[in-house]
């Protein structure tokens, strides 16, 4: 039986949702409203997996996000857990190939895998990515540079991406 650690991570700039099993992180998002749900959540994932509410577990993982969300990370090294389908797996692939602080649109990731006439497909993978952030799919737009669906909303997007912008001018 698998077993999954899940916590809040609260910091100044974003709260969220962490779950990690022994193999590495398995989900961030928000953390929505309460224990219930945030179980619900993982559980929603990993059916059947023992979750307990642990934050010792997941310091590693909570310090690479620390170090993101303060500007002085901008690439992850954390193991990560999740699993989908081989055309998920492709396309967060792809995600974690897109530069920080630049973004990409959806034709783009889909002509990266090889699948150019697969844009929906490849939106619907990006919607399912269980580990937002590490897994950069907020960097993903519409082709004319449009804020498009972000699984935690367009506010968390737009957060996300004037974070990365913010921190790559200060690095030039």
């Amino acid at each position: 039986m698998k077993v999954i650690y899940w916590g809040i991570f609260e910091n100044e700039s974003l709260p969220l949702l962490l779950a990690a099993s022994e193999k590495g992180l398995c989900y961030a998002g928000s953390p929505g409203n309460g224990d219930r749900e945030c179980e619900a959540l993982i559980q929603k994932r990993y059916r059947g997996a023992t979750l307990i509410k642990m934050e010792e577990p997941l310091k590693p993982y909570q310090a690479e996000f620390s170090e993101y969300l303060e500007g002085r990370r901008m690439g992850f090294t954390m193991q990560l857990d999740s699993r989908g389908t081989a055309f998920q797996e492709s396309v967060w692939e792809a995600l974690r190939q897109i530069p920080y602080g630049e973004t990409v649109c959806y034709s783009d990731i889909a002509n990266r895998i090889g699948k150019p006439t697969a844009v929906r497909a490849v939106g619907s993978a990006i919607g399912a990515n269980p580990v937002l952030i590490v897994v950069p799919c907020h960097r993903v737009v519409g082709k004319d540079g449009s804020m498009t669906g972000f699984r935690e909303g367009l506010d968390m997007k737009r957060f996300l991406l004037d974070l990365e912008k913010k921190n790559n001018l200060a690095t030039v």
